[in-house]
């Protein structure tokens, strides 16, 4: 293992936001080249806190508090961080700093930086993909990966109509833009959290209370980022994403050659990611071991967090159970 970098470069600050506080979570902001917002689950300073750190990385259009409601579970006996990716949660970005590719060099350059390395890295459909592009490209960096509905190349077929016709919005050139505009600017940040909810659940009424007001609130502070820059690193990201997936072939020989345990966790019922790809890939790469759980939807973390915690738990505690234990 490598030696650890420090806990926070020398240019992190606490952050005035306080969205993940309901979950013991503080806030700072590190000076990457830019401010990049993040989390910390558990007490800081606490002792016993051995293991290897694990950095939850959140998927398109998501942020930080996609993992508040497994986090302080899984900070038991290590560090348990979440970081904002460019263009999402309280991370600026633009359309050149908001791809998969730039987000994957952020993930990096955050773990080598704030958290040290090696890390486990917990990826959420979008973070997903970046987690894997990242333990395949520095694999010194990367002791484990957990998958939760990554992003993986679709099957053959007929995708699902209503997530099939968005993503051939966002893809044209003008036209992305255009709906973006013309959705975003007449839709408040309840009525978006809700959409995104219903989307991304396969059961709606799960959603946590607390988790539903915090999301509301961060979509308001959000809009201050202002509309155009929003939808250009959105819009940058998705686009990047597609690219990615669409290349079968380069994207299955990424996979392969990640050498370290991994965890896939997939909602049968997922409307984003059919449940045929995560088969697949697991089928692809028989070390993985693989959970998939009936009636859950895109965001297992969010909508059966006591499952999932449950699990990633178990998984952690058989491949990276703390120098303390």
């Amino acid at each position: 293992m490598s030696a650890a970098l420090p806990a926070k470069p020398a240019l992190t600050k606490p952050a005035p936001w306080t969205f993940a506080a309901p979950w013991g979570a503080r806030g700072y902001v590190s000076d990457l080249d830019g401010p990049v917002h993040w989390i910390e689950f558990g007490e800081e300073g606490a002792p016993g806190r051995d293991g290897t750190p694990i950095v939850f990385v959140h998927g398109l259009g998501g942020s930080h508090l996609n993992w508040c409601l497994i986090g302080p579970e899984l900070a038991a006996g290590r560090r348990a961080v979440a970081l904002d990716l460019h263009g999402f949660g309280l991370t600026p970005g633009t359309r050149a700093t908001s791809t998969v590719q730039r987000n994957t060099t952020l993930l990096d350059r955050f773990v080598r930086e704030v958290t040290g390395t090696p890390v486990i890295l917990a990826g959420n459909s979008m973070g997903g993909l970046i987690s894997i592009m990242q333990a395949s490209a520095a694999p010194d960096t990367v002791r484990g990966l957990v998958l939760i509905d990554p992003a993986l190349p679709p099957p053959r077929g007929v995708p699902d109509r209503q997530v099939g016709s968005q993503f051939l919005i966002y893809a044209l050139p003008g036209i992305g833009e255009l709906y973006l505009r013309s959705v975003q600017s007449r839709q408040p940040p309840q009525l978006a959290v809700q959409r995104v909810i219903e989307l991304c659940f396969a059961d709606p009424s799960r959603i946590d209370p607390a988790m539903f007001t915090a999301s509301i609130a961060l979509a308001t502070e959000r809009q201050s980022q202002g509309l155009r820059a929003r939808n250009e690193a959105f819009l940058a990201a998705s686009r990047s994403l597609m690219r990615v997936v669409g290349l079968r072939r380069r994207y299955y020989e990424m996979m392969a050659s990640v050498r370290i345990p991994v965890l896939l966790v997939g909602g049968e019922a997922d409307r984003l990611v059919p449940v045929a790809s995560m088969r697949r890939a697991a089928a692809r790469n028989p070390g993985w071991e693989t959970v998939i759980l009936p009636g859950v939807g895109h965001t297992p973390q969010l909508e059966v967090p006591d499952t999932v915690a449950g699990t990633v738990r178990d998984w952690l505690g058989r491949h990276f159970a703390p120098a303390a234990a």
